[in-house]
């Protein structure tokens, strides 16, 4: 198995069964990823104590990017699949911070995936 998650060891954060590095690729600054240790795809297959230990990282992320960067909001989901913008194919949550003016149109927020379905006024 070739997984670039499953190769990195710089963590930013870390329990038992999950990490959290920042994107290489960020959004926007202290763009943090959070990832099961164990190797699997899809969000939906990991464990009760993986999505768990996920959820404390993401607390714990938020924290430390309130500290480090001040944002003022946030955006966090997972990408389930090719079809739904998963381009690595090992579980990773992805915790987005926001700041004021960085998008004209901040209506509707994660239902922009799709930005053709957004009604006129959420754009």
């Amino acid at each position: 198995m070739d997984c670039v998650f499953c190769k990195l060891k710089d963590y930013v954060l870390e329990n038992e069964l999950a990490y959290a590095v920042f994107d290489v690729m960020p959004v926007n600054p202290g763009h943090l990823l959070i990832i099961p240790k164990r190797h699997v795809q899809n969000y939906f297959d990991i464990t009760p104590e993986e999505e768990l230990a996920m959820h404390d990282l993401l607390h714990k992320g938020k924290k430390l990017i309130d500290e480090k960067y001040s944002p003022d909001g946030y955006n966090f989901g997972v990408n389930c699949n090719e079809c739904a913008g998963q381009t690595v194919m090992h579980v990773h949550m992805h915790l987005i911070p926001r700041y004021k003016g960085d998008t004209k149109f901040v209506h509707g927020g994660v239902r922009g995936v799709i930005p053709e379905k957004m009604s006129d006024l959420e754009k």
